[in-house]
């Protein structure tokens, strides 16, 4: 299920617009990808990309911003040895395997969903890695490193997942 499910139609109607006024832009839009495993990158530089281009904004930034609590947003290198080291750091972090009061569903009262798989280890993930990004753009292209992408990352099991592309200048 995803957020636009959960609210009524004109909810993602007002997500995905714009707003100007005395030459400020607020541009938005909520894109959704499928993710297949966790824990996994996904590098979405260039969607990002593209609604910088659909906003118009040449000078300001970009917030990527994840709505889930087991997915985050983060900025590194799409070296494929470096996410399996980052991905082996995150189980060293917070071990699926360990016991976490939230997997307990005997006990747990609040929050619980029909055919709620565990992941309290996804949980505690996500405080490693936060929510979101800002990333400033200049001359309407992000002001990223030279290895530098940004990454959508599965740390719960596959599903479909959305994130908040906000593109605020001029």
């Amino acid at each position: 299920m995803t957020l636009a499910d959960r609210k009524p139609a004109t909810y993602t109607d007002t997500l995905n617009r714009r707003i100007s006024a005395s030459g400020f832009t607020v541009y938005r839009e909520l894109l959704t990808t499928e993710t297949s495993d966790a824990t996994q990158f996904i590098d979405i530089t260039a969607r990002v990309e593209d609604v910088i281009l659909a906003s118009g904004v040449t000078d300001g930034q970009a917030l990527v911003y994840s709505t889930h609590t087991t997915c985050s947003v983060i900025i590194n290198e799409n070296e494929p040895l470096l996410l399996k080291d980052m991905a082996h750091y995150l189980e060293r972090q917070a071990p699926k395997a360990m016991y976490y009061g939230h997997n307990d569903f005997a006990i747990r009262t609040v929050s619980v969903r029909p055919n709620e798989c565990p992941n309290g280890h996804a949980h505690c993930q996500h405080l490693v890695l936060g929510t979101s990004e800002t990333v400033p753009i200049i001359n309407s292209e992000l002001l990223l490193g030279e290895f530098q992408k940004i990454f959508l990352v599965e740390l719960d099991e596959p599903k479909v997942r959305e994130f908040l592309v906000q593109v605020t200048g001029t």
